[in-house]
């Protein structure tokens, strides 16, 4: 809901040049992932001992308070420090792919973590249209109290609905914890699994680099009129081909092998990304993030169903949370390279580079995939 006008949010907050403007939109986007970079794996650590369940909750109320205090900001350092706050508590999906993963069989984790997926993208289809309108109409302040209460919300259904069954009901006879060596170890030792979460980052950085400065191209492209429902728009677009092929891609990732179709994603995501430097209109703009978000769809359960295969239950929510920091440092680099891009050479250079690390992305998971030709038969022993 926040994210097609958060740059225009900050114009209201001062009289800022619009260099000023891009370049801290993408420091005030990006330091949200600073703190949940260094957070994920302690939450990860103390959800496998403890429960997932309860960092839920705490991870929803956080999330809710903190925007809800955004609302009430008047300057751009305000801002940065609640959204510095936010990140603390940022993971409640990341927490979730623990959650499911733990008390999903392997052979069917794509597709479950696939409709997980669909739950996820179905907030960020509905989130900056939803959020578009609101702006339009009462504020951004408005906005801000109305995402701090479905936050808050989601923290108390969990608190409310969710039952966690316990280690031993899911998965018996396995150990039932780990030290952090250990889990640090394991991904070491296990070297295709090091480049998964390696390359997690540089798809977030491709993902998010023109995130903070999308609505900025909208109102270049559109003009000034309802920007806010058309920025929403454009984000939502990329929702809408990720929720129509997300829970797919899991699937056929379960059959065929979850590499596979990660470099396959990777490849096709590279491709759709380059033409966006070149629209010459607010609605060729959105059929390419529309075909970004089919393409980019299966990335997420699939890289996290491939994880669950090659990480023992009992340190998954670790693992997971040294990934969600490898993506959320992505999520970090990606807004500030984005916002300085696009300060200096211009929206096109922002597609030009995000294209190229998304091919780049898949040709050295390619290569890392040769060195270990079974991976690519993943599959066919995990059933």
């Amino acid at each position: 809901m926040v994210l097609p006008f958060l740059s225009l949010y900050i114009e209201t907050l001062g009289d800022f040049s619009d260099q000023y403007v891009q370049n801290w939109s993408g420091i005030t986007f990006a330091v949200t992932f600073v703190a949940a970079f260094i957070c994920s794996p302690i939450w990860g650590k103390i959800g496998d001992r403890h429960g997932r369940k309860p960092i839920l909750v705490i991870s929803g109320i956080g999330l809710g308070l903190s925007v809800l205090l955004m609302g009430f900001t008047t300057s751009v350092w305000q801002l940065f420090l609640l959204r510095l706050l936010m990140g603390v508590f940022t993971g409640f999906v990341s927490m979730s792919q623990a959650f499911i993963s733990t008390q999903t069989p392997k052979h069917i984790a794509g597709q479950v973590l696939g409709v997980l997926q669909t739950g996820s993208v179905t907030g960020s289809l509905m989130g900056p249209l939803i959020g578009g309108v609101i702006a339009d109409t009462f504020g951004y302040a408005a906005t801000f109290k109305s995402i701090s209460t479905l936050l808050l919300l989601s923290g108390i259904l969990v608190w409310i609905g969710v039952k966690e069954f316990k280690l031993e009901d899911s998965e018996p006879n396995t150990k039932t914890s780990y030290s952090s060596k250990e889990v640090l170890q394991h991904i070491i030792q296990n070297r295709l699994l090091l480049i998964v979460m390696l390359i997690s980052m540089f798809i977030q950085i491709a993902h998010f680099s023109i995130q903070p400065i999308l609505s900025l191209y909208v109102g270049e492209l559109h003009g000034p009129e309802n920007l806010a429902l058309y920025a929403g728009i454009a984000f939502s677009a990329a929702g809408a081909g990720n929720l129509l092929m997300s829970r797919n891609w899991g699937k056929i990732a379960d059959r065929v092998g979850y590499i596979k179709i990660l470099i396959v994603l990777l490849f096709m995501a590279a491709i759709v990304y380059f033409p966006g430097a070149f629209v010459t209109n607010i609605w060729q703009l959105v059929v390419l993030r529309f075909l970004l978000g089919v393409s980019i769809g299966g990335v997420i359960p699939v890289r996290v169903a491939y994880i669950r295969q090659e990480a023992p239950i009992a340190m998954q929510g670790e693992v997971l949370g040294y990934n969600t920091s490898i993506r959320f440092l992505g999520n970090t680099i990606g807004p500030l390279l984005g916002g300085f891009l696009a300060g200096y050479f211009g929206f096109s250079a922002v597609f030009f580079v995000t294209s190229f690390l998304l091919l780049l992305s898949a040709i050295a998971l390619w290569a890392a995939a040769q060195r270990k030709p079974a991976a690519i038969k993943e599959h066919s022993h995990s059933v």
